[in-house]
Parts: C-alpha cells; sequence; structure tokens
C-alpha cells in the first residue's frame, strides 16, 4: 500500500466525509484544536521561560516542570486527535501544502527536543532547584523549544490561508 492509497483511505472515510460536508462540524473541531494547541504552548512556554531565566525565578524548576506536565500532556492529546481528525477531511490537499509539512517536521524537531531534554539534559532536574540560572544547555534547550513551538504555530495559522481545496476524488 502506497502513501496515496493511504491518504485517499483517510479521505475518504466516513468521519472525513461528516467533516467535510457539515458546515459547523470543521469549525468547532477547529476550534478545539486551535485550544488545545494554546494549553500546549502556554504550558511549555512557562516551562521554557523558566528554563531561559525569564520568569519564575524565585520557583524550583523541577515544580515548573511537574505541575505543568499534565496539563502539556492532555492537551496536547487533543491536538494530536483534533488535528488528525482535521487531516483526515483533506488530506490529500494537506499532504501537499508545503506549511503543514513544515509544521510537521517541526513537530517531530520539538519531539526529540524534548526527550533530549527529559532523557539527558534535565534527567537530573531537582539539582538545578535552587539555581538562579540554569545550565547552558537547559537554556538553549528551553530556547530551542520556544522557538519551534512559535513556529508550529505559524506554519499551523498559514495552512488555511494556502491549502489547497480537494473537491472530488478521481
Amino acid at each position: 500500500m502506497n502513501i496515496n492509497t493511504i491518504l485517499h483511505i483517510l479521505y475518504s472515510n466516513p468521519l472525513a466525509q461528516t467533516i467535510r460536508e457539515n458546515e459547523l462540524l470543521f469549525p468547532w473541531v477547529e476550534a478545539t484544536h486551535v485550544l488545545a494547541i494554546a494549553l500546549v504552548f502556554g504550558s511549555i512556554a512557562l516551562v521554557d521561560l523558566r528554563l531561559i531565566g525569564i520568569r519564575s525565578m524565585d520557583q524550583p524548576i523541577s515544580r515548573v516542570s511537574k505541575e505543568l506536565i499534565p496539563i502539556t500532556w492532555i492537551a496536547f492529546l487533543v491536538a494530536a486527535v483534533t488535528g488528525a481528525i482535521l487531516f483526515s477531511s483533506n488530506a490529500i490537499s494537506y499532504s501537499q501544502n508545503f506549511y503543514f509539512l513544515t509544521k510537521i517536521i517541526l513537530l517531530v524537531l520539538a519531539g526529540i527536543n524534548m526527550i533530549v531534554f527529559q532523557f539527558v539534559i534535565g534527567r537530573n532536574l531537582e539539582k538545578w532547584d535552587h539555581s538562579l540560572q540554569l545550565p547552558l544547555q537547559a537554556r538553549i534547550a528551553g530556547l530551542v523549544s520556544i522557538t519551534l513551538w512559535i513556529s508550529i504555530i505559524i506554519c499551523g495559522r498559514w495552512i488555511g490561508f494556502t491549502l489547497e481545496p480537494v473537491l472530488a476524488i478521481s
């Protein structure tokens, strides 16, 4: 099975068809996606700004991180599910859209940055709890993270302005 076959299957599924044909459903799914992304970005930004040394300097980094991780993961799950639903509604066009493809690449890079931070750079986060200035690699990870997430949001916003609708599948 090749990628075009998979895209056609996604595009043709009943949920995708319902979203395409219902004038209210797509905006509700999209609004839920945008709100979830706002929560993802907001919670990640709070941790990143602490890592960089811009905010919450009076709070231990391990506490800031532990308090926000559940919000981040729940919001990310909602964003991923709603994003997949939106994608399926017009899979063929999304798969050919520069901003969508760039957003996916940036999401992968943000995930890699998070994994490196969690398992390499910040594995002993509690050691930094009383440090005003965190190690350089932690500050860089925070800066890279916030930059990636801002870029993801910008690309996501541009998708709607550049997406070519698919009216029928041949």
